[in-house]
């Protein structure tokens, strides 16, 4: 498979705080690195050496249904149903799995930060993003009216040409209200409501987001006013003598990285919902890491949310591969510490997931530095059964990837399936589904 871009480059409440803070050490990555909405140097353009894969690969597409001003944005926007991959003759994931179509870059900088996004459509013709940004990163402001600190709240970035470029208000403020002024942490979450993904059904948009390993969820009719968060039952990083958990569940070891916590569930999730059916997606284990979800009905309480029956819906490798080598003859290995970051589309009669593989450190490295982007799919028409990957796997980039690779961000528009993602650690593109 052609590849896309070049290689750059963490009960008792103490030993639960003592497995968070390793959290935003190792699992909540945007604690090390820069974070959403940082600014970031322009592509350089392609007369200027030395020019990076992205700007390069852009040039070899431009885009015909490219406005050439953006639209004036109508009072009321209201959300959508995302629409079905693959009308209008475009390709689907199904077809880049049989080896039909392939992504290629649309718009090397999109203005959306590298590290993640989750895009809808609005009935207007705007695309929402939904992504974490702070002071530091974006100037965020909470919503009393003060500094959020480092990693941050869930903003929108908003996009008014179709998806091509995105910008946040100005300063961006955080989308939930906070239970009282000033806002606090531990209640209000709002200095890491990391990696939201959200879904819709047509009534009801659900947003998960990852706080201190956990997983939170919370409701709105609008996208813009949310009910109060709601923790998964039982996600979380923990020690044994807090409680047990499944063989999928446990961290195992690895070269690298010293072993502290025994078991998570959590870290960036991921969410689909059908009709009136939820499912929230969620890292299982380490070293290897793994797939899980819960299920539910949209409508019912989060505590009434079960796990799936058939966790993990798959695995990575088991193996970390050879210990003093971060190139691309290490690609097969490049999911064995975490998997995470689901993003779920519906093909057929069948479900495919893009999702962040993390293999962790190298040697000296002092936190995770190998990430990629990997595909797999449902081997029946039930989410809750068996998964498989995509033998091609990592996607665009081999190892050791960047940061914002993993997070990636599926939306489909006028039919055509679009990918923000980015491919060389400074900027976030947009990559569009086309057939070979």
């Amino acid at each position: 498979m052609q590849r896309i871009g070049m290689p750059l480059i963490g009960m008792g409440i103490g030993a639960l705080v003592g497995c968070a803070i390793l959290v935003g050490a190792c699992l909540t990555i945007t604690l090390i690195y820069p974070g959403p909405g940082a600014t970031a140097p322009s592509v350089p353009p392609p007369s200027t050496p030395p020019e990076s894969p992205t700007s390069r690969l852009a040039r070899t597409l431009t885009p015909t249904a490219r406005p050439t001003s953006a639209p004036t944005p109508t009072a009321q926007p209201f959300l959508m149903i995302q629409e079905q991959p693959g009308t209008g003759g475009h390709p689907t994931l199904a077809d880049f799995w049989a080896g039909r179509a392939r992504f290629v870059v649309e718009v090397a900088d999109t203005g959306l930060p590298l590290g993640e996004s989750d895009t809808i459509v609005a009935g207007n013709g705007e695309l929402w993003s939904y992504l974490h940004a702070s002071q530091r990163s974006a100037g965020t402001v909470d919503r009393c009216g003060d500094p959020v600190e480092f990693p941050g709240c869930t903003v929108i970035y908003r996009s008014y040409d179709g998806g091509y470029t995105f910008q946040h208000d100005d300063p961006p403020v955080c989308q939930f209200k906070c239970q009282q002024c000033p806002c606090d942490s531990k209640r209000d979450h709002v200095d890491q409501q990391q990696y939201p993904r959200v879904a819709y059904n047509g009534e009801t948009l659900i947003l998960v987001y990852e706080y201190r390993a956990r997983v939170m969820l919370r409701r709105s009719t609008d996208g813009l006013s949310w009910s109060a968060p709601e923790e998964i039952p039982l996600t979380g990083i923990w020690r044994f003598r807090l409680r047990n958990c499944a063989p999928a569940e446990r961290i195992g070891s690895h070269p690298h990285v010293s072993h502290y916590c025994d078991c998570l569930v959590g870290g960036p999730p991921g969410v689909y919902v059908e009709g009136n059916r939820l499912y929230v997606f969620v890292g299982l284990g380490r070293n290897p890491g793994s797939m899980g979800c819960y299920h539910g009905a949209v409508d019912a309480p989060v505590g009434s949310l079960r796990k799936c029956t058939h966790n993990p819906l798959f695995t990575g490798a088991a193996e970390y591969g050879p210990l003093d080598e971060k190139g691309p003859q290490t690609n097969p290995f490049f999911d064995f510490r975490s998997i995470s970051a689901a993003d779920v589309q519906k093909i057929g009669d069948r479900y495919y997931m893009v999702y962040e593989g993390v293999r962790g450190p190298g040697p000296g490295d002092p936190g995770d530095s190998q990430f990629g982007l990997g595909l797999a799919r449902s081997l029946t028409d039930q989410i809750d059964g068996p998964w498989e990957k995509f033998p091609g796997n990592p996607l665009l980039v081999d190892l050791p990837g960047n940061i914002g690779l993993g997070h990636a961000d599926l939306v489909v528009v006028n039919g055509q399936t679009l990918l923000y993602t980015s491919l060389d650690g400074i900027v976030r593109s947009r990559l569009a589904l086309v057939w070979n």
